[in-house]
């Protein structure tokens, strides 16, 4: 399918941004290149409500591209607990220190030079061009990929490599070389706003062109993701506390899942843990092992099935990286884990004895 004359979307969309455009996203206040890098890191594969609070705390804590920089990695992986999708934080850490070394602390305007940094694709590569920059340049995140398949009746799930070439290929031929920014922003707007999964095509400034519209067929596009069962994966997680109540922690391999997070044991099989409760103290240091009912947690690609156990230590630990309780929201841990604790402070504060209540920690051992 070849595109159509250029800029049948931008001056009715333009017109409808204007008006209905969200302006006020803390990243537009001002889209200096820091923010908006900032902001498009944040927002891959992340919705906007999510993104705000931990923006606005990322912000107030590394306020420069200098700052986040010289931060040491745990306290990035800390802030951006929860939102997921670490190896994001990993290689925010990694862009800043390379602009800081190799670019002078300025973030270079041209997409091509900004898509060899460390987590930046040619979509954000794109977008940090056309919003901080007002350069020409197509962008085709969620959003706009939705839009453009809609309104072109581009058929097929948009991650398969022949329908991308197609949509980028919209992309580029509906980019106007006037206001950029103001477009790039719109056209996400619209997707976020309008042309959402259920479309409000009544509302929609550019329904006239959609062919899908006209086709009453807005419904079947984009293609959903080919359906694939996610196996299901079983761990126990290992929570050892310590007579205080703190909590033993270690950090994670820096790659992969939760990468250069602080984590808890992980075991498949519970015989695994005699071995490692060795590494703690004596045997008659250590309560017996409790389990958990288990819950679980999802991924894009499996399904994990967490069952926690306890074992509380009476005697004095052989290693020391045990966290007290006041540290654990600070830290920078994944987001089961971060879970299951707020579960048992949130029960230990409702009742101090047992009454059928698990407790945090044994009898008489709880700190304030």
């Amino acid at each position: 399918m070849s595109p159509p004359p250029a800029l049948a979307l931008a001056p009715p969309l333009l017109a409808w941004f204007a008006q209905a455009g969200r302006h006020d996203l803390p990243w537009k206040q001002p889209a200096t290149p820091y923010r908006v890098w900032l902001s498009e890191i944040m927002l891959q594969q992340t919705q906007v409500q999510t993104v705000l609070p931990y923006f606005e705390r990322f912000l107030e804590t590394f306020p420069t591209l200098e700052a986040l920089a010289a931060a040491p990695l745990d306290a990035v992986l800390s802030l951006w607990s929860g939102l997921g999708y670490y190896a994001r934080a990993r290689n925010l850490h990694r862009c800043a220190q390379t602009l800081v070394r190799d670019h002078g602390g300025v973030f270079p305007e041209d997409p091509e030079i900004l898509v060899t940094l460390p987590g930046i694709g040619q979509s954000t590569a794109n977008a940090i061009a056309a919003q901080a920059f007002n350069r020409r340049a197509p962008i085709l995140d969620g959003n706009v990929k939705r839009v453009l398949s809609r309104y072109f009746a581009v058929d097929g799930w948009p991650g398969t490599r022949a329908v991308t070439e197609t949509l980028w290929a919209y992309a580029d031929a509906e980019t106007p070389g006037h206001a950029p920014a103001a477009y790039t922003q719109a056209i996400m707007d619209l997707g976020a706003l309008i042309c959402r999964r259920k479309a409000h095509c009544a509302r929609c400034p550019v329904q006239a062109g959609c062919a899908s519209f006209r086709t009453g067929t807005v419904d079947q596009r984009p293609a959903p993701r080919p359906k694939r069962e996610r196996p299901l994966k079983r761990r126990f997680f290992l929570f050892v506390f310590d007579a205080d109540g703190a909590l033993w922690l270690a950090p994670r391999p820096p790659e992969g899942i939760w990468g250069g997070l602080l984590g808890v044991p992980e075991l498949e099989t519970l015989p695994e843990l005699g071995s490692v409760l060795e590494t703690l103290g004596p045997p008659s240091s250590l309560s017996p092992a409790q389990p958990l009912p288990p819950f679980e947690h999802g991924f894009t690609h499996f399904r994990l099935e967490i069952t926690p156990v306890h074992v509380h230590l009476t005697g004095r630990p052989k290693v020391e990286a045990f966290y007290a309780p006041a540290t654990w929201e600070t830290l920078p841990l994944p987001a089961p884990l971060k879970r299951h604790l707020r579960t048992l402070t949130t029960a230990r504060s409702q009742s101090h004895v047992e009454n059928g209540v698990l407790p945090l920690f044994p009898k008489g051992t709880g700190r304030a």
